[in-house]
C-alpha cells in the first residue's frame, strides 16, 4: 500500500509536467525539448527562494512564472526569428542549465527542514496524516487540470487549439498564430516549472540534473494515458495525461523495487524509462496488425 501511495503522490506532482507536455506536443504540435531545462528551473528557483525566506506558495508561483517566461523565449525564437522549433528548444535548455547553476550557486540545494507547499497544504486538510500528502498532490493536479479545461473552452483557448491544427484558419479569423505558439509554450512550461518546484519541495532537494529525461517521462505519461482512455475531448485528454503520469510513476517504482530479480539497478532508470515509452509506442502498431490479421 505504501508503494501505491508513493506512486500516486509522485504521479500527481509530475502530472503537472505531463499536462504541460500535452499542450506543447498534442495541442501545438511543437517539439519542445526545453522542458528538460524548465523543470529544474522551477525546482532551483523555488528552492533558492524558500531558502531565502520566501513562502513556499509564493516561491512556487514565481517558479511557474519563470518557466513561462523562459519558454516564451523559445516560442519567440521559433515563430519570430524562424529558428527551427527543435533547435530553439535545445538552445533554451542549454542556456537554462547554466542559469539554474547560477540561481542555486551550486549543483544541488537541500530543502530538508524547510517549509513546503505540499506539506503545508496537507496539514490544512482534515485527512489522516498517511493520506494527507496524497490528497494535497491530487488537489494540485486536479485543480490545474480543471483550470486548463476551462481555459481551453474560452475564445482564447479555442484559438490556441486551432493554432496547432490549422494556423491558416486562425489567421483568417484575425488572430496571429505565432502569438498563439508563444502563449501556448508559456502556459505549457509554466506548468512544467510548477511541477519542478513542487517535486523539489516534495523530495527535499533541488538538483541541476533533475530535468534530464523529463521530456521522455512526460511523453510516456501522455502516450500511456491516451492508450488507456482514448480521449475524444480535451477534458478526457488532460485526464489521460494525469492517469498516464500515475501509471508511469507506478511502473518505474515497481521496476526499481522489484527489478533486482531481473538484474535491474537504480542506475538503469533511464533504460526503464525508454523501455516504457518504447512499449507505449509499439503497442498500438502491434495491436493494429493483430486486428488486421484476425479480420
Amino acid at each position: 500500500m505504501a508503494l501505491l501511495v508513493h506512486a500516486l503522490e509522485q504521479g500527481f506532482l509530475y502530472g503537472l509536467m505531463a499536462l504541460g507536455v500535452y499542450i506543447s506536443f498534442r495541442v501545438l504540435r511543437f517539439p519542445d525539448l526545453s522542458v528538460d531545462g524548465t523543470f529544474p528551473l522551477g525546482a532551483s528557483l523555488a528552492a533558492s527562494l524558500i531558502v531565502s525566506g520566501w513562502s513556499p506558495f509564493a516561491a512556487s508561483i514565481a517558479a511557474a512564472g519563470a518557466g513561462a517566461v523562459a519558454c516564451a523565449f523559445t516560442g519567440t525564437l521559433s515563430s519570430r526569428f524562424r529558428v527551427q522549433g527543435l533547435l530553439a528548444g535545445v538552445l533554451t535548455m542549454i542556456m537554462l542549465y547554466s542559469l539554474n547553476l547560477r540561481i542555486m550557486g551550486r549543483p544541488n540545494l537541500p530543502l530538508l527542514g524547510r517549509p513546503s507547499a505540499v506539506s503545508a497544504t496537507a496539514n490544512w486538510l482534515p485527512i489522516p496524516s498517511g493520506w494527507a500528502v496524497l490528497a494535497a498532490a491530487g488537489l494540485a493536479a486536479v485543480a490545474a487540470k480543471l483550470l486548463l479545461d476551462l481555459f481551453f473552452r474560452t475564445e482564447l483557448g479555442l484559438t490556441l487549439r486551432a493554432a496547432g491544427g490549422n494556423p491558416r484558419l486562425v489567421q483568417a479569423y484575425g488572430a496571429d498564430p505565432k502569438n498563439m505558439v508563444v502563449l501556448g509554450l508559456a502556459v505549457s512550461n509554466g506548468l512544467v516549472a510548477l511541477s519542478g518546484a513542487l517535486v523539489a519541495q516534495y523530495s527535499g532537494f533541488a538538483d541541476v540534473n533533475m530535468g534530464v529525461g523529463t521530456i521522455v517521462a512526460g511523453l510516456a505519461a501522455v502516450i500511456v494515458g491516451e492508450m488507456i482512455l482514448r480521449p475524444r475531448s480535451v477534458a478526457w485528454a488532460t485526464g489521460a495525461a494525469l492517469l498516464g503520469s500515475c501509471l508511469y510513476r507506478g511502473a518505474i517504482l515497481v521496476a526499481l523495487r522489484y527489478g533486482g530479480a531481473l538484474g535491474f539497478t537504480p542506475s538503469d532508470l533511464k533504460l526503464l524509462t525508454a523501455l516504457v515509452v518504447l512499449a507505449a509506442l509499439v503497442a498500438p502498431v502491434v495491436r493494429g496488425k493483430l486486428k488486421r490479421e484476425e479480420a
